[in-house]
C-alpha cells in the first residue's frame, strides 16, 4: 500500500524528478553538526518511504533543539506499521510519522506508542485528534481524477459521484488500486462503504465490475500507466480517463510540467473522496524520548507545517498554517468527504477487502 506521499513522489518520478525519490535512510544535520564543532544528538524518525522535508526546515530544527534528525523509511505505510508491531518494546527509532486512519487501530492496539500531547496542539483542529497516543500532521483527500482533454473531447461532462461511475456514459472508463495492496485502493473501497452502507456497497461494486472497472495493484501503475491525464500515463498510452488518485494529484501535475500549463490537465470529481489522516507518535521504548517530543513538537509548528504541501503534498492540519498559490489556484477543497472511525475500520478492514476481492474475481 501507499500512501499519498508516495503517489506525490512516484508523481513527481514519472515526471523526471529527482529531489523527491525516496531513499531508505536520510541525515540531515544543521550548523551544529558541521565539522568540528560537537554533533548534537539524533533523534530517529521512522517513516514510510515518501517522508520528505526541506533540508532547511530539518536544519532550522537542529538549531532550536540541538538534534540531529535521522529518517529511517522503512517501506509503503502497511509495511512500517507492521515492523514497527514486530519491534514493539524495542523499536527502530523514537518517532513514528505516516500510520493513518485506514491503519491506525492496528497501530495503537498493538501498544507501538505512548501518549504524549505536542506542544501546539491547541492549533489542530478536534475532528483530526483520533486518539490521544497520537498526533495528527496532516490530511489528504481520496478521490478519482479525471482527463479534462478526454471529456472536452468526447464533448461528456466528467463524473462527480461514486453514483455517476456506475452509469453507462462511463462504462471501461475508470482504474482504481487493489485494497489489498494499495493506500488509495484501500481508502476509495472504505469511502464506498461509508457512501452506501454494510449493506449496499457489495450492490455499488457489482455495479462497477459489470460497467468495466479496471483493477491494478498499485497506485503507480494506475496513475503512470493506465491513466490517460498523468505525464506518465500520456507517455505509457494508458487509455482509461479516470483513476483513483488524491486532491491534490492536479497541481502536481503543473509543478512538474515543462512549461508549466496555466490550468492542471487533470481534475477532481468531488463527491468522490474520502478523508485521511496521518499521524505521528511516540514509539514505546524510544531511546531518545526527549528529542522524539521535541520533534513532534516539531511537527505542528508552523515551520514545518508551512513546508509540508509541497515536500509531500498533503494539507496541514494547524489553523495557522498557509497552503502555497500551486494548491489554491490548481487544487481543489473537498467540503463532504466520506469519513469512517478508526474502531469500526479496524473491526470490519479485512473482511471487506476478502468480500472485495471474492466481488472482483
Amino acid at each position: 500500500m501507499h500512501t499519498k506521499k508516495a503517489a506525490a513522489v512516484a508523481l513527481a518520478a514519472a515526471l523526471g524528478v529527482t529531489s523527491l525519490a525516496a531513499c531508505s535512510t536520510e541525515d540531515v544535520r544543521g550548523a551544529a553538526g558541521k565539522t568540528g564543532t560537537p554533533a548534537p544528538k539524533t533523534v530517529t524518525l521512522v517513516s514510510h518511504d515518501s517522508f520528505n522535508a526541506s533540508k532547511e526546515v530539518l536544519a532550522e530544527f537542529t538549531k532550536r533543539t540541538g538534534f540531529t534528525v535521522k529518517v529511517l523509511k522503512a517501506g509503503d505505510a502497511g509495511e512500517a506499521v507492521n515492523k514497527e508491531i514486530l519491534t514493539k518494546g524495542s523499536p527502530q527509532g523514537d518517532v513514528f510519522f505516516g500510520v493513518d486512519n485506514t491503519l491506525l487501530s492496528r497501530a495503537v492496539d498493538n501498544g507501538i506508542f505512548v501518549a504524549y500531547e505536542a506542544k501546539g496542539a491547541d492549533r489542530i483542529p478536534d475532528t483530526f485528534k483520533l486518539d490521544e497516543r497520537v498526533t495528527p500532521i496532516d490530511t489528504g483527500d481520496i478521490c478519482v481524477n479525471y482527463d479534462k482533454k478526454y471529456f472536452a473531447d468526447k464533448k461528456l461532462a466528467p463524473p462527480q459521484t461514486f453514483d455517476d461511475l456506475a452509469k453507462p456514459e462511463y462504462k471501461d472508463l475508470l482504474v482504481v488500486e487493489n485494497p489489498e495492496r494499495s493506500s488509495p485502493g484501500l481508502g476509495f473501497l472504505l469511502g464506498t462503504v461509508a457512501k452506501y452502507g454494510d449493506e449496499g456497497w457489495q450492490d455499488y461494486w457489482s455495479k462497477l465490475k459489470a460497467n468495466g472497472v479496471k483493477t491494478v495493484d498499485s497506485w503507480e501503475l494506475a496513475y503512470n500507466q493506465e491513466f490517460s491525464g498523468s505525464a506518465g500515463g500520456k507517455e505509457a498510452k494508458g487509455d482509461r480517463p479516470l483513476v483513483v488518485s488524491y486532491a491534490s494529484s492536479p497541481p502536481v501535475e503543473v509543478l512538474y510540467a515543462e512549461p508549466q500549463p496555466k490550468e492542471a490537465p487533470t481534475g477532481v470529481s468531488t463527491g468522490t473522496c474520502f478523508r485521511q489522516i496521518e499521524f505521528a507518535g511516540l514509539l514505546n521504548g524510544a531511546k531518545n524520548p526527549e528529542g522524539g517530543k521535541a520533534l513532534i513538537d516539531f511537527l505542528v509548528s508552523k515551520t514545518f507545517q508551512d513546508d509540508m504541501p509541497l515536500q509531500m503534498f498533503v494539507n496541514p492540519v494547524a489553523k495557522d498554517a498557509a497552503l502555497p498559490e500551486l494548491f489554491t489556484r490548481h487544487g481543489v477543497v473537498i467540503e463532504k468527504p466520506e469519513t469512517m472511525a478508526p474502531e469500526k475500520i479496524a473491526e470490519k478492514r479485512e473482511a471487506w477487502i476478502q468480500q472485495w476481492s471474492s466481488l472482483l474475481k
